[in-house]
């Protein structure tokens, strides 16, 4: 019952977060290192170290300077393997920051008895590198002199005042220790974020390589050997993305097979592991348990995001059936979704209420969508919702539990699914927890997590509180404290908090999820219905949420692209860049990813860059692999990002436009599950009038192996805001998503080889 989870991968000095599952908040736990690499400074019998005050610190090495120093120096990074704060006697939750490769086997004496948890550790992908920033780069107030930089990132996640600059004659200056690739940044001047200076740094090296797994049942040799499984693992090394973010070394690239420690005794696991050879995993089925879950982990110069199949005996053990442990909903393979900023979706002349978005399913009916987000809909003090002070009751302004489900049958009567936003990192400061919780009751104690008053930059008076007694948050969110995982009875309510609403709505997307520990989504996604769809904010990019964790995820990497073309500070080709970044962070399938042009914390796209880059850019969306995402207002001409949706004065032109996407990409499979490659065909489409810097072009293509003979699909999109014609290769005949008239096959009338075509926002091609 409380066995915790799954071998977990991870890299020198990159911390993981180790603990029961189905936690009894009443029961004891201990946890006691069984086996550690050479090298490292565990040792079999170690416990926790008592001496450490905090989480381990995994990439940065900034000092503070000058009499700051011990009032904002990091909390202690030196220990391999800490307990939880927490004020148990106990360590049912342990944070291990391994400091040698190799496997960590350590041992949960639980209630139910003693588990096994293998942590296997990678070399240390981080990189020391310096950030310098120019002191007259950051703004002052006034005449007033900067008397302390932040470090801002999400390496330090988004914890303002944690890492501090020093001063170092005309600059300040960050020491850090990051992993290769291009990482954004922040220096803040005393805890203004308006006023951080923003950049890049950038750290030369590979990408991580990503995987694919197939499983088969193969006769034995002969009438007295059993069958056998075979593990294959397809490795594919990183793409380069430009010199920094470049290509990995398909010659180091490895695989490790790793049993579920659950489902099978040491000895055998050992046993399976050992029939590895190279890239293949072969074991006779009379040797694996009758259930097993067996995960597959690229490695190279980084290791990826690994992918793991179960294998269950049937016909007593003659053959086996191989599923994924974790599949994605068949209905949220590759739907449209609608999101909905809730308390504007009325209009401007009523408040809206479960009711009137009710009274609009008709409407997104007509659009064609698949599935609604609704931002949060729980009790809150704030119009955003995701201040939470209740988990279990709806907020009183948009109607009972009851005018909620009423919500949620009116869709799935109109085959529309409906998403819930999970805001779980955090609760409101107003939530009943929080105010028990800083008045010292002894029951919620543990409930959040707290810090040293020195690093924070919200102006609330702390002074009543000692050292280390502050509240925790990220950015300067100082009304919405985080939760503390580390506490079984937090985990224990969280997980009620997600059966409550597991049985009514069909999907959650989780608000901060990068705020979360990865053990507990593991645990999630073990323990809703297998027809709920997972959908994770994570920021930025980061394909381990997808190790069975969750199924959809925010592609920052396309949506941060869409902007840069919009703005025009890329070309439209950048597309592809984009694309090819994702498979660099370790993404083996770009169907997993949610494509949008904006969302409820963005700034509307048709306000910055114009009605037409909009066009384009939606258009992007729909016609790459992926579920692409509306935000309400984004299809009827809104301008404010939280404002409410224009149906009275809307652009019903650019509604329609918005259908016509929806409808022919429900209607065109190679736009759901094809492959897109910008090559061949689309590396022909030649620009004859118009910005060919503003224009990009990509094909649509049967999926490897999946046996279609359907025609593949010319995609040209203009970000102009003139139309564009391009000659495009022989056989082209229709533009699927207007009316066909855009098409002249007789080469322009000038005597040049080729089709034409006229190309507003986007055209569509076969």
């Amino acid at each position: 019952m409380y066995e915790p989870g799954p071998p977990r991968t991870t890299s020198v000095g990159e911390p993981v977060e180790l603990a029961p599952r189905s936690p009894d908040p009443g029961r004891t736990y201990r946890w006691t290192v069984r086996d550690a690499p050479a090298g490292s400074d565990l040792a079999a019998g170690d416990g926790p170290d008592p001496d450490a005050t905090g989480p381990p610190s995994s990439t940065t090495t900034v000092d503070s300077g000058g009499e700051a120093a011990d009032a904002t120096a990091p909390v202690d990074s030196t220990a391999v393997l800490r307990a939880g704060d927490t004020g148990r006697d106990d360590d049912p939750v342990v944070h291990l920051a391994p400091d040698a490769p190799g496997t960590y086997v350590l041992a949960l004496d639980a209630p139910d008895g003693t588990h096994r948890q293998r942590v296997r550790a990678f070399p240390d992908e981080r990189r020391e590198t310096e950030i310098r920033v120019p002191a007259a780069d950051i703004p002052t107030d006034g005449d007033d002199e900067v008397d302390r930089v932040s470090l801002l990132w999400p390496h330090n996640e988004n914890r303002l005042g944690l890492d501090r600059a020093e001063r170092d004659g005309d600059e300040w200056v960050a020491t850090v220790r990051v992993p290769p690739g291009r990482h954004g940044f922040g220096f803040v001047p005393d805890g203004d974020r308006s006023a951080a200076y923003h950049g890049d740094c950038e750290v030369s090296g590979p990408g991580r390589p990503r995987i694919s797994l197939d499983a088969a049942v193969v006769e034995g040799d002969g009438p007295a050997e059993s069958d056998r499984l075979r593990l294959t693992a397809e490795i594919e090394p990183a793409p380069a993305v430009d010199d920094v973010e470049r290509a990995g070394d398909p010659d180091a690239l490895d695989v490790t097979f790793l049993v579920d420690d659950r489902d099978a005794d040491p000895e055998t696991v050992a046993a399976v592991e050992s029939r590895a050879d190279g890239r293949t995993l072969t074991v006779p089925l009379d040797e694996l348990p009758d259930s097993v879950r067996i995960r597959a982990v690229p490695h190279g110069e980084r290791y990826g995001a690994g992918e793991t199949v179960r294998i269950e005996a049937v016909d007593g053990g003659a053959s086996a059936a191989i599923t994924d442990p974790n599949p994605t909903p068949e209905w949220a393979e590759s739907p449209t979704i609608y999101e909905v900023f809730v308390r504007s979706f009325a209009g401007d002349t009523l408040p809206t209420t479960f009711r009137e978005i009710e009274r609009r399913v008709e409407y997104l009916d007509h659009l064609g969508v698949d599935a609604l987000w609704l931002t949060p809909v729980l009790a809150s003090p704030t119009d955003h919702g995701y201040h939470v002070t209740d988990y279990y009751e709806t907020a009183a302004d948009l109607g009972s539990r009851e005018a909620f489900e009423s919500l949620v049958d009116a869709c799935h009567g109109a085959g529309i699914r409906v998403i819930f936003d999970l805001v779980i990192n955090h609760t409101s400061r107003d939530h009943p927890a929080f105010q028990l919780h800083s008045a010292g009751v002894d029951a919620y104690v543990d409930h959040y997590r707290r810090t040293d008053a020195a690093r924070d930059v919200t102006g609330i008076d702390w002074s009543e509180l000692g050292d280390g007694d502050a509240p925790d948050y990220y950015f300067e969110w100082g009304r919405i404290p985080n939760l503390n995982y580390d506490s079984p009875a937090v985990r224990e309510w969280l997980l009620d908090v997600v059966d409550e609403w597991a049985g009514v709505v069909d999907g959650f997307r989780a608000d901060v999820a990068w705020g979360v520990p990865h053990g507990f989504w593991k645990e999630v996604a073990d323990r809703v219905p297998d027809d709920v769809l997972l959908l994770d904010e994570t920021l930025p990019h980061d394909p381990f949420y997808g190790e069975g964790e969750f199924h959809r995820h925010y592609d920052t990497s396309l949506y941060e692209t869409l902007r840069a073309v919009g703005a025009g500070e890329e070309p439209a080709d950048a597309v592809e860049a984009a694309l090819a970044r994702g498979e660099w962070l370790g993404f083996d399938d770009g169907r997993s990813q949610m494509r949008y042009v904006e969302n409820h914390d963005e700034d509307r796209y048709l306000a910055e860059y114009g009605r037409d880059a909009l066009r384009a850019a939606a258009a992007v969306t729909f016609t790459l692999p992926g579920a692409p995402m509306i935000y309400a207002g984004q299809e009827r001409g809104n301008e404010t990002y939280r404002g409410p949706i224009r149906w009275h004065d809307g652009d019903n032109d650019l509604t329609d436009f918005h259908r016509r996407l929806v409808a022919l990409r429900g209607a065109e499979p190679l736009l759901r599950d094809g492959d897109v490659t910008f090559e061949g065909r689309a590396a022909d489409v030649r620009v004859v009038e118009g910005d060919a810097e503003r224009v990009t072009a990509y094909e649509r293509t049967p999926a490897g192996g999946d046996g279609s003979e359907a025609d593949p699909l010319l995609v040209v999109v203009n970000f102009a805001t003139e139309p564009a014609t391009v000659a495009v290769p022989d056989g082209v005949e229709t533009d699927l998503l207007g009316d066909g008239s855009a098409v002249d096959r007789d080469g322009g009338g000038d005597g040049d080889a080729g089709v034409r075509v006229a190309v507003d926002a986007a055209a569509v091609l076969r």
